[in-house]
């Protein structure tokens, strides 16, 4: 009840841009404060949002609300997907209102824009939300951390798990944008890699209503799986109108590339059914994880998605680092959090290497079909499992500038 309480407190002020406790003189305290800066009204609001702030605060809970004697304070606010109100909200955070970190940052562009502010100022971020790769590349620095998935992994997860299956024939339809060429490009060396082919790529512009042209060319060349280097309203439309041609039931596979459980909630289990896509994360993988989802589900009412549940272990992860290193100064905590291994209810055993990306296992899904499904919410059957050191970028092939040195 007392979590059920303080997390409605934080969310009432989010509208104003941050919450209501952002409001007290924090700079002069004697308080650790981490920020959840998120999109809690846009389009990522439902797979991050009012969810990734439940997540903060269960941690902290779960941690007993205080750290070297201090207490420990969340706040929010909602960067409403835009690169310069995202960097506003970090400078006043530390710069005026005593922020020591900052958590999830949802949107590449505002992380990359935060990113910056906390180089600058040696504060720690730790990145759920965000999926480029550039933030365990060229941008990485000793404060910053990235604890869920990547452009590299979303591809590579998916493909090798494949093609050991012996989907070795691939298509892709990829969105004609800087990001959808760069799935695509990293999925076609993976699936090369790996010994599988590529039989054709076609590109779309963003939020194309009609898929059937596209969709028909890709089963026409013959592919076993078919990968949607798109995200959002396309992927959804994509693999609602794969399911009109009853692709699936012909054997041909659908990937999401960026595809999560919210997005299967809303399509439904009878037209996602047979949707292949890769997560860290699922609510029902083990007694553990199934034990943290019901807290979870208690005050937020639908299961935590791998994003919400990263923003839980980094957080608990920071403040074990904050009480190992004795201190909130950023650099030290920065270097604790990268000496400890990473082991709470959702990851076990985690490193996190000198770019900062944590390795975790990628686990590769299949959406069940309505007769499959046992009751709400069981949606995926495990189909693979990938190694972190296998799905996620080589450390050898990173340009941060931490491993080069």
């Amino acid at each position: 009840m007392d979590s059920m309480r303080r997390v409605r407190s934080l969310l009432l002020g989010v509208g104003l841009g941050v919450c209501s406790a952002t409001g007290q003189a924090l700079a002069g305290q004697d308080a650790i404060t981490i920020g959840v800066l998120t999109d809690i009204a846009g389009p990522y609001s439902s797979i991050t949002g009012k969810g990734s702030v439940i997540a903060a605060q269960m941690a902290v809970d779960e941690f007993g609300g205080k750290v070297l004697g201090r207490p420990i304070k969340v706040v929010s606010a909602d960067h409403q997907n835009k690169a310069d109100i995202g960097a506003g909200i970090a400078r006043k955070w530390f710069d005026v209102e005593g922020v020591d970190a900052i958590f999830d940052v949802p949107n590449s562009a505002v992380a990359l824009a935060v990113v910056g502010i906390a180089k600058e100022r040696g504060r720690v971020v730790a990145f759920s939300g965000p999926s480029t790769a550039e933030l365990t590349g060229k941008a990485c620095s000793e404060t910053t951390t990235q604890w869920a998935y990547d452009t590299y992994s979303l591809v590579n997860g998916s493909v090798k798990s494949l093609i050991k299956q012996g989907d070795k024939t691939w298509f892709f339809l990829a969105l004609d944008a800087t990001g959808g060429r760069a799935i695509e490009t990293i999925g076609t060396r993976g699936i090369k890699e790996a010994g599988g082919q590529v039989l054709g790529t076609v590109y779309h512009p963003l939020n194309t209503p009609d898929f059937s042209a596209f969709l028909l060319q890709a089963q026409r060349s013959g592919a076993k799986a078919i990968a949607l280097a798109n995200a959002g309203a396309d992927t959804v439309t994509a693999i609602k109108q794969a399911g009109e041609f009853a692709l699936p039931e012909s054997g041909t596979k659908i990937v999401g590339l960026i595809f999560l459980i919210n997005d299967v909630h809303a399509l439904g289990l009878q037209v996602a059914r047979g949707a292949v896509l890769s997560e860290i994360y699922y609510w029902d993988l083990d007694d553990t994880t199934r034990a943290w989802n019901k807290r979870f589900m208690a005050l937020h009412g639908s299961p935590a998605n791998m994003l919400q549940a990263s923003v839980y272990s980094s957080v608990l992860h920071y403040l074990k680092a904050v009480q190992k290193a004795g201190t909130d100064e950023g650099k030290a905590v920065g270097a604790a959090m990268r000496a400890m291994r990473v082991n709470d209810g959702l990851i076990k055993d985690a490193e996190i290497r000198a770019d900062g990306r944590v390795m975790r296992d990628v686990f590769i899904f299949q959406v069940k079909t309505p007769a499959e499904s046992k009751g709400p919410w069981d949606y995926y059957r495990v189909i693979g499992r990938v190694s972190a050191s296998e799905a996620f970028r080589p450390i050898g092939e990173s340009d941060c500038p931490l491993v080069k040195k």
